[in-house]
């Protein structure tokens, strides 16, 4: 049974093996990690079957333009052996529940419209934005939570919460202290 919940400390290594197994080395080169980078998500969560990390979803506060916040969808990604299974669909379903009900009236991704148009996210109004750094405008996608939400125009920039210096990893710092050795996450 897979169940989806809040990524814990011991879930980066796997979910970081995830994304590189998923994504390749070339995922931090793409725009969108400039607005991840340094940053702490506003919501992680995580598939989990069988103690296994097997899919992931992360949402980062960014500007869609001044004075406009946003969330900033990605990476989504599920481990190829358990696709076609609607897990990517359940973590797109509860991020976009919890982004409503935390009051979030925007959500930005970079990704194919023709998957994540399901959910309702498409280019009509994310023609006057920019990313920082190349990006391919047909991809960069949005949805509205609130009706009141028209066309952005300007830089997407981050927002969120920074993240604590490089040197210890936040998922280390985070955990809880013990005198017990800590067990090794398993990869996916």
């Amino acid at each position: 049974m897979v169940t989806i919940r809040h990524e814990r400390p011991h879930d980066v290594a796997a979910r970081e093996v995830l994304l590189d197994v998923c994504f390749g080395a070339s995922r931090r080169a793409k725009a969108s990690e400039r607005l991840r980078e340094g940053r702490l998500p506003w919501l992680a969560l995580v598939a989990v079957e069988r103690g296994r990390v097997i899919g992931t979803v992360r949402l980062w506060q960014v500007s869609a333009s001044p004075d406009r916040p946003a969330l900033l969808l990605g990476p989504l990604a599920v481990d190829s052996g358990h696709r076609n299974r609607g897990i990517g669909s359940a973590l797109m379903a509860r991020a976009i529940d919890a982004a409503r009900a935390g009051g979030q009236r925007e959500m930005l991704l970079v990704g194919d419209a023709s998957y994540y148009g399901r959910f309702g996210f498409s280019a009509e109004r994310t023609g006057n934005l920019a990313m920082p750094g190349p990006f391919e405008p047909s991809r960069l996608l949005a949805l509205a939570l609130a009706p009141e939400v028209t066309e952005a125009t300007g830089l997407v920039t981050p927002t969120g919460a920074a993240a604590a210096p490089a040197t210890v990893p936040a998922a280390v710092r985070a955990a809880p202290r013990s005198r017990r050795r800590p067990a090794l996450p398993r990869a996916a």
